[in-house]
């Protein structure tokens, strides 16, 4: 935890009112998400008891199974909610646009994406395991399900993949994105109790928000009382009718919840990375429909030594850039920074915009420009930094001493003989130089598949999936 979401988190507790850490948004928000809150039956890892699902708040469809142990009716209902969700997942593979690449061929990308969003950090999880679950099934063979439940696993698994993937938001938890907004004055660990976390930022704790009976967990758990006092005698009667009502009393208000959230995080503006992120997400669902199309096998259960290497490069590149755009795009999230001598901020005091270095051919432009600034600044000479004010600029730091600070632009201000008009700030002018910069390391030039080495297990076997990939402890 940040010194700056330390210090909110006690005023929110002396106040009484959850505290905004980001003034923009940092995720995006389609418009018309689908929101998924599934329920589990307890003591079973992939057991789905019911879901509550739909795309506009007074239209939600409520699946149950009214025997969870019974594996037809398991299947039964995973067929049901791939009939919503599939659809859904289509809709948008309709209008596509031809993108251009340096150095690769055009691919086709979709001019929308679904997006998916459970209450909590758990509800990824739990939709992870299901697309685990039926993702190798067959709907022909030994032990047939229905159609469209194989299929439905794949997005599953692909949404629970994508929603781990640092700045991404084809999958959103609720309470992730609302406290990466706010701070409450309760712990990271009840800040996972969707209704407790949203009573902080509207209207103060209340211990209402914790009374199972009045606001139920968010799911997929359900509360041990209702299990045993409610549902039991429900499956116990065989009534589907009374199964169905007392499941819907636990999914109602959590669905109400994630709705108001949705409605909170749409009352800040977006952050300007946010598109670029977005059409990321757009690209990589785009590769997976191709892959679908193509009849590519279903994910294999377990990475190949290159492929878990590739996925943490890529994972760890994004995270990088997913912390630089937040910084960029918040002055909140670049206080953070400024607190530890990566950025500073202040009033340009003086600017030598015809400044130059070299002779002859080599003579370049480099104008100066002299910040004071009350922020400490452990950067040494000569580090590149970057400016959310001019994006694409880049500088170095010429010396630091007594709060003046002297940078010199190295590029974004034009080819010419004298900068570009606004390129270099001006007198008077309040600016934020940092060393956080997207100009990262590439990728790693990993070995083809083929040619893994025997200390990471050799090349691996030709992946087909077979139906013992099927088989799991809880199936």
């Amino acid at each position: 935890m940040s010194l700056l979401t330390s210090l909110a988190r006690l005023r929110a507790m002396d106040e009484g009112l959850a505290q905004p850490i980001a003034t923009v948004r940092h995720c995006h928000l389609a418009a018309r998400p689908m929101v998924f809150i599934p329920l589990k039956l307890s003591g079973e890892a992939a057991a789905p008891l019911a879901a509550m699902l739909g795309t506009r708040r007074d239209d939600a469809h409520l699946l149950v199974v009214t025997q969870p142990r019974n594996r037809d009716l398991r299947f039964a209902w995973a067929a049901e909610l791939a009939g919503l969700l599939l659809p859904y997942v289509a809709g948008f593979l309709g209008g596509t646009e031809t993108v251009e690449r340096k150095n690769a061929d055009p691919y086709e990308r979709v001019l929308d994406a679904p997006q998916l969003v459970v209450p909590n950090r758990a509800g990824v999880a739990f939709t992870r395991l299901l697309g685990r679950s039926t993702r190798f099934r067959r709907a022909d063979g030994p032990y047939p399900v229905p159609e469209g439940v194989p299929l439905l696993g794949r997005w599953l698994t692909y949404f629970g993949e994508r929603a781990a993937y640092p700045g991404s938001s084809l999958m959103l938890a609720a309470t992730d994105e609302l406290s990466r907004h706010w701070a409450s004055g309760q712990s990271a660990l009840e800040d996972a109790n969707l209704a407790a976390l949203l009573g902080w930022i509207t209207e103060g704790p209340s211990e209402d928000a914790e009374d199972p009976l009045i606001w139920p967990p968010a799911g997929p758990a359900t509360d041990p009382g209702f299990d045993a006092e409610v549902l039991a005698p429900a499956i116990e009667s065989g009534s589907a009718e009374r199964i169905t009502e007392a499941l819907r009393t636990q999914l109602d208000p959590t669905w109400r919840l994630v709705w108001q959230a949705l409605d909170l995080l749409r009352g800040l503006e977006e952050g300007a990375s946010v598109a670029q992120r977005w059409e990321q997400d757009r690209g990589s669902f785009s590769g997976m429909a191709a892959q679908l199309e193509e009849g590519g096998p279903p994910q294999a259960r377990r990475d190949s030594a290159i492929a878990a290497a590739a996925r943490l490069a890529r994972m760890e590149r994004a995270q990088a850039a997913y912390e630089v755009q937040r910084a960029y795009d918040d002055p909140l999230v670049m206080a953070e920074y400024r607190l530890t001598g990566e950025a500073f901020a202040g009033e340009v005091v003086e600017t030598d915009p015809g400044n130059v270095e070299g002779e002859g051919r080599s003579r370049k432009l480099r104008p100066l420009v002299v910040v004071k600034t009350d922020d400490p600044v452990r950067l040494a000479p000569g580090a590149d930094l970057g400016t959310p004010q001019r994006r694409g600029q880049g500088a170095q730091l010429v010396s630091a001493r007594d709060g003046l600070v002297t940078v010199k632009i190295t590029k974004g201000m034009g080819r010419g003989k004298t900068p570009a008009p606004g390129s270099v700030p001006e007198v008077g002018e309040r600016v934020c130089y940092t060393s956080l910069t997207d100009d990262f390391q590439g990728a790693p030039a990993l070995p083809e598949a083929e040619a893994t080495p025997w200390t990471h297990g050799g090349p691996p076997p030709e992946y087909v999936p077979t139906d013992e990939d099927a088989q799991e402890e809880w199936s």
